[in-house]
């Protein structure tokens, strides 16, 4: 063979194959171009980050991978192959599934049954369960992943971080429809999960590498570089780029997500820039007991943002509902500027100027359906009214202030809020209480959980516009350094119960690890 001869053939080799492929995709909504040409591609056996800020295109990509939406342009390859994905069922035939953030176990069902629902296969005969094939179906699964879950418990008896372990087992079942090594997608998998559950976890998609291909999407930077190989970020709907993980910086990714490098100055440094907080507390709760807790006491006063942390299972969840009216309580009392406050309902509370940021934004804190505009001033509806009627005009005016002076980026106020990213969303449900204006004790429940670094300073911005116009807030922070930096004081809970009050003074903060040891 000539010289020539050897170049064409080389040239016309196949390249390797990869798992998964993605070319030029682009899909458009009315005024949002989400998607503008994108490329990614998945090595086998391998875990690829996705990073990017909210409204990148992250979103729409994935379920553009799982048959959920349909681009507009572009092409996805599976092993080589053009594919076209036209629902969940088909991608998984191809060999594609994915854990979403919301977990979509049905609660009242074994996890057998939730691991093979939908592919039940010689679990079912004739329209009747066969319940030992089905456990040795799911075992099979759950083998897989070294999960110990009994496969015949129930799903709402399972702590988040099992569920989480059987939603992947679950996804593992479309080996068995492909024949190839699955591609694995997880949708922030660690949202809710605490230290430990997230190095199980770690520990579990390590092993998935061994059989499979992994798509990880994280807002957190140092899990992300933790667990991936290789990283690639999306920018404005485009790809902005990859690195290596053990090449790559928190501070690289984010100059690559946004243009600019990432620091910690989102967070603020204590109520020592504010003005002096005063003397008489604005809330106080005396022996306050619930389903979880039991004889709490707190204050919190005026301008104060006081961080509550403990463990998975402390009751600092169930107190912060409680304080909404959303939890019952069996004992105790909570007085709020001084007047006892009525926790019989969320009504009562909001009337008298508690508002509540849920962690579960898109189930508890927003109507997806529903427009920016309506949600915004779901609370407050007499901020809309001119006497029984909405008044299109003054809300329209009220809305579109607060749309800009939040930054929210909407096409309308007239959009479905499940239209815009987890941020903007984020955003809207925090402008309630901005637009209320009357709202006297915020209770923010992971107010930056699923939000990029960006989003979260935004919030941040919010939390101490809120505190420096008097608002007493609680926080339940996504993280200990998000509670030690945002917090006046930090309040420890363990087993129901405040055990331990720590303060952040300027210049004299205390350490993850510090907490750590209050809180086991």
């Amino acid at each position: 063979m000539t010289t020539d001869q050897q170049i064409e053939a080389e040239a016309n080799a196949p390249g390797p194959v990869h798992a998964l492929e993605v070319r030029g995709l682009v899909k458009h909504y009315p005024g949002v171009k989400a998607l503008d040409g994108v490329d990614l591609v998945v090595h086998p056996h391998e875990v690829l980050g996705i990073a990017g800020e909210n409204g990148a295109g992250k979103s729409t990509l994935l379920k553009a991978l799982v048959g959920l939406v349909r681009p507009d342009a572009g092409e996805i390859r599976v092993r080589g192959e053009k594919v076209r994905l036209r629902s969940v069922v088909d991608a998984a035939n191809h060999g594609i599934g994915m854990v979403f953030q919301e977990q979509s176990l049905v609660p009242n069902l074994t996890a057998a049954e939730n691991i093979v629902l939908g592919s039940e296969g010689q679990g079912v005969r004739r329209g009747i369960y066969r319940w030992e094939t089905m456990r040795k179906l799911a075992q099979e699964q759950l083998d897989k992943i070294g999960s110990t879950i009994d496969p015949l418990a129930r799903t709402d008896t399972l702590s988040f971080a099992d569920r989480q372990m059987v939603e992947i087992a679950k996804v593992l079942r479309i080996e068995e429809r492909s024949q190839h090594p699955p591609v694995i997608i997880l949708d922030e998998p660690t949202s809710v999960l605490e230290p430990k559950e997230i190095e199980t976890l770690f520990t579990q998609i390590r092993r998935l590498r061994e059989f499979a291909s992994v798509v990880f999407v994280s807002h957190r930077l140092d899990e992300v570089l933790e667990v991936c190989d290789r990283i690639s970020v999306l920018r404005g709907g485009r790809s902005a780029g990859e690195v290596l993980a053990a090449d790559a910086t928190p501070s690289e990714l984010h100059r690559m997500m946004i243009g600019s490098t990432g620091s910690d100055n989102h967070y603020h440094d204590s109520a020592a820039k504010r003005p002096n907080l005063p003397r008489e507390p604005m809330l106080t709760v005396r022996g306050l007991s619930g389903k979880t807790f039991r004889d709490v006491d707190l204050e919190v006063h005026a301008g104060e943002i006081v961080g509550i942390v403990g463990v998975h299972g402390s009751g600092r969840e169930d107190l912060c509902r409680a304080l909404f009216g959303a939890e019952p309580t069996t004992a105790g009392e909570v007085t709020l500027d001084g007047k006892k406050l009525d926790l019989s309902g969320t009504r009562a509370a909001c009337a008298a100027g508690v508002g509540y940021v849920p962690a579960e934004r898109k189930s508890e804190g927003m109507v997806g359906p529903m427009s920016v505009a309506d949600n915004m001033t779901l609370t407050k509806q007499k901020s809309r009214c001119t006497g029984p009627l909405v008044a299109p005009r003054k809300q329209a005016t009220l809305v579109d202030s607060w749309i800009e002076r939040l930054s929210i980026r909407t096409p309308h106020r007239g959009t479905a809020i499940q239209r815009l990213s987890g941020g903007n969303q984020q955003k809207v449900v925090l402008a309630r209480w901005l637009v209320a204006g009357d709202v006297r004790l915020l209770l923010l429940d992971h107010p930056s959980r699923g939000l990029d670094i960006g989003a979260r300073s935004e919030v941040y911005r919010l939390m101490r516009e809120l505190a420096g116009s008097g608002v007493a807030t609680v926080l339940l922070a996504d993280s200990l350094e998000e509670a030690i930096g945002m917090s006046d004081r930090i309040v420890v809970m363990s087993d129901g119960r405040m055990t331990t009050e720590v303060a952040c003074p300027s210049g004299g903060k205390p350490t993850p690890l510090d907490l750590v040891k209050e809180m086991v």
